[in-house]
């Protein structure tokens, strides 16, 4: 049963975690695909990549869960292998809308896919793009689990009342039509808009939603998000460096100071991205029923 709006739990509460665990058995799985897959996919001739990408990042999704178990006795996969796989089901369709968007704005291209029929490559990289949303979820509740996070003081409150979740619903249909209409200046509103539409939905529909948190002034789950998407997004770009099939980047106005292939200030764009994957996720979640309490498990105020 869900709690209120977390209001009956002291402001300096942390996660409740079970005793520390041993380093599962699915975390030396996955250690081994990344020794395996890392060369391969850096060092290997050819179109490499497109067999490599999927199980090198498997391994990366294997291995941040048993962290999480390791440190905290408990991860997405040990709670529920069910959910855990249902995470990369829903991911390929998930970063299918943003390679739509970038049909407009052209923020980055992929480099040899020209040598693939356009059924080939949708199919490839349907299977590639299933990581995104158990990578990112993942890589959030290792975060949700560090001390200075959890030590975190209240600040700004952002409620989920009628008013806020119509300005919200507002701005979001704004952004975006700025974004289409010239995407040569608003193209960072593809990290923003899709947010500021679909949390307000998730409100409305009672599905869980970041709102539950900030109406209190806790923002720890969202911190724990936006680290775990910068910490996705650069393994997302050191491993693409020297992959091929690669992606490279054309960001109007900020193409200097590349760690990688992308520009220093591309890296912001991951905070907002790691929030719009929670909002997508559960409205996804909450048309098809599924169970959405503990994925990923960023609440520092629900009894265990």
């Amino acid at each position: 049963m869900e709690r209120s709006l977390l209001t009956d739990r002291p402001r300096g509460s942390v996660l409740k975690t079970r005793p520390q665990a041993s380093f599962p058995r699915h975390g030396w799985v996955g250690l081994g695909l990344i020794a395996v897959f890392w060369p391969l996919n850096w060092f290997m001739p050819g179109f490499r990549t497109t067999w490599a990408f999927f199980p090198l990042w498997l391994g990366y999704c294997l291995t941040v869960d048993a962290l999480v178990f390791r440190t905290r006795g408990t991860s997405i996969l040990s709670r529920s292998w069910k959910a855990y796989a249902g995470l990369f089901a829903v991911s390929a369709p998930v970063w299918w809308i943003f390679e739509l968007v970038n049909l407009r704005i052209q923020n980055w291209v992929y480099l040899g896919s020209d040598a693939y029929s356009p059924l080939a490559f949708f199919l490839t990289a349907t299977i590639n793009f299933s990581i995104v949303v158990p990578a990112v979820f993942g890589a959030a509740e290792l975060m949700a689990g560090m001390k200075f996070i959890q030590r975190m003081k209240p600040c700004w409150v952002i409620r989920s009342d009628r008013r806020t979740s119509i300005l919200l619903f507002g701005l979001g249909w704004a952004m975006l039509g700025l974004m289409l209409a010239w995407p040569r200046y608003f193209f960072p509103f593809a990290w923003l808009s899709v947010l500021f539409l679909l949390e307000p939905i998730n409100i409305w529909l009672g599905n869980p939603a970041l709102t539950r948190w900030t109406a209190v002034g806790d923002w720890r789950p969202l911190v724990s998000l936006f680290l775990g998407g910068l910490l996705t997004g650069f393994f997302w770009e050191m491993w693409n460096y020297y992959a091929f099939p690669k992606w490279i980047y054309n960001v109007p106005g900020v193409g200097f100071f590349h760690i990688f292939e992308m520009p220093l200030l591309g890296y912001l764009g991951y905070l907002p991205f790691a929030l719009e994957l929670f909002a997508m996720y559960h409205l996804v979640a909450g048309i098809l029923r599924l169970n959405q309490s503990q994925l990923p498990n960023i609440d520092f105020t629900r009894e265990e």
